[in-house]
């Protein structure tokens, strides 16, 4: 069966090929807003079901796998930055502090139908200076990053330390990924 990543993420692309070399891409094209007051566990599942489903409507003989990643500070979604100044608002935030990282994750499978999950990390930051952070936003790295910053990345230098799935805060959360597609006989 055809098996079909519904990300243009690099990242993404790296994480599930750890998993399997035997993918193809199709980024899904859905809007990605938040429903207000909803819940984020709840949200982002939904966002990674609705790109799996997106891409699965064309591509319906295929299993699709979708992921969406949030920021979470204080109850509140941080997205990716609009802007440089935006970026280092978010990271001003997040610096000194303990933040969740939700990442939402969707797989459709035909006659089997769709799987999601939700998996949470916490990530503690260090105190930032502000010449760290308007180097580092300087650097474009935090530009296209849920929070502005990656933990893959030189982002890796401000974090203290993480409870839970670190892949997860990259954007995909392998064994998670791996459990559901030995599950539905994937791999």
């Amino acid at each position: 069966m055809q098996l079909i990543l519904a990300s243009q993420s690099p990242r993404r692309q790296e994480l599930l090929g750890l998993i399997t070399p035997d993918f193809s891409v199709c980024p899904a094209d859905i809007d990605e807003g938040l429903r207000p007051g909803a819940d984020l566990v709840e949200e982002v599942a939904r966002l990674a079901a609705g790109k799996a489903r997106a891409v699965a409507d064309l591509h319906p003989q295929a299993a699709v796998i979708g992921s969406d990643t949030l920021v979470v500070l204080d109850g509140q979604a941080l997205g990716k930055p609009a802007d440089e100044q935006d970026a280092c608002r978010m990271l001003r935030l997040l610096s000194g502090r303990t933040h969740e990282v939700m990442t939402g994750l969707a797989l459709y499978v035909p006659g089997q139908g769709m799987l999601t999950d939700t998996v949470v990390t916490r990530v503690r930051f260090a105190d930032l200076s502000d010449e760290e952070i308007a180097s580092y936003v300087a650097s474009g790295e935090p530009m296209d990053k849920a929070g502005a910053y990656g933990i893959q990345g030189t982002g890796a230098r401000f974090i203290q330390g993480i409870e839970g799935d670190y892949y997860s805060v990259m954007g995909l959360p392998v064994r998670r990924l791996y459990e559901r597609m030995r599950q539905t006989k994937l791999v």
